[in-house]
């Protein structure tokens, strides 16, 4: 499908204008829109701007809050607890990464829990915030359901996604963030829009056979990474992300794109911690034991053993440099929300 180049400056401002025009106060707009152009200029279009409009019908239909009066609750010089109040999960998270990295510059570690949160994008993005502040991070975030426990006939799981930073001694950070389904929802959701197809063996319809058709995949399963052991990370993050934080969970997430019965209450937990916690040489131990890796011999084709997040960092560089594209149905969002 062809695209259409937008100028980065232009279209940041473009989704600021859009996000006041929904309520959102100036510094929550900017938070957003940000969070947005990351997600494009990282390659993860599924996160990006073909959920704008997704976010503003829920503003509309009073089910994320734009003026959000958010409360941080002191558990512990090193423990922080979130309400997030239904704001727009971007602001939610945002608060709660710098929070944890505030607690975790006094004391070493820091935790934060956040319930009453939504959808809040890519955890990497936050991820990387801890890992310039030269800390470790571990993230996790439940989602509405898409995977089937493992098992079940039913999806009850979200993609729920875990993510991992660390600094690495270099200007490219460690940034594992991956889904614990085959694929994340958004790609598939984006294909729906683009009546595209999805790759084979990453989802099943709904009566539980294989499918490569993206609106069939949306109404039936997705399959999880490694069977069952996909099904128990999933498991997993729904107990640190929701029932550990207030949070919804056990399949309660409501879906942003098709369920306005109310809010979503996702849950998120945000875990920092410094590098010299247990050695004081991390910086030298780390790269030894990157470049060790590095060094192992290589299959046919590869030409470098990369590490999660180099491939990332490399397509940020780029795009930075180059003109955003957006097909026309993001365009044509775009001048909607406008209007």
């Amino acid at each position: 499908m062809e695209k259409v180049k937008l100028k980065t400056n232009i279209l940041k401002r473009e989704i600021i204008n859009i996000f006041k025009k929904f309520g959102l106060s100036n510094d929550h707009a900017i938070i957003s829109a940000n969070a947005l152009i990351n997600a494009e200029l990282v390659g993860a279009y599924g996160h990006g701007l073909s959920r704008l409009k997704m976010y503003c019908d829920r503003i509309s239909k009073k089910v994320i809050n734009p003026k959000p009066k958010i409360k941080i609750k002191k558990i512990s010089p090193s423990i922080s607890h979130i309400d997030a109040n239904n704001s727009i999960g971007f602001v939610a998270a945002d608060i709660a990464i710098k929070q944890a990295i505030k607690n975790t510059k006094k004391n070493g570690i820091g935790m934060v829990a956040v319930k009453n949160s939504g959808h809040y994008g890519l955890s990497g993005y936050y991820a990387e915030q801890a890992v310039k502040k030269n800390l470790i991070t571990m993230i996790y975030t439940n989602a509405p359901p898409a995977v089937a426990p493992h098992g079940a006939l039913k999806s009850l799981f979200g993609t729920n996604p875990i993510c991992f930073g660390t600094p690495t001694g270099s200007k490219i950070p460690f940034i594992l963030d991956t889904s614990i389904s085959m694929i994340n929802r958004g790609k598939i959701r984006v294909a729906a829009r683009n009546n595209q197809r999805i790759p084979e063996g990453v989802a099943l319809d709904k009566f539980g056979k294989p499918t490569i058709d993206a609106k069939k995949a949306l109404e039936g399963v997705q399959l999880p990474i490694a069977g069952f052991r996909g099904s128990g990370l999933a498991w997993m993050v729904d107990i640190l992300s929701g029932v550990l934080t207030g949070g919804n969970h056990a399949g309660r997430v409501k879906d942003p794109f098709d369920d306005f019965s109310g809010p979503q209450n996702i849950g998120h937990l945000f875990i920092t911690f410094k590098t010299n916690l247990f050695v004081n040489n991390f910086n030298s131990r780390i790269k030894d034991n990157i470049k060790t890796i590095k060094r192992l011999p290589k299959i046919n084709g590869v030409k470098e053993i990369m590490y999660p997040g180099q491939n990332k960092y490399k397509r940020f560089k780029i795009n930075s440099k180059k003109d955003i594209k957006v097909s026309e149905i993001v365009k044509k969002d775009l001048k909607i929300l406008q209007s």
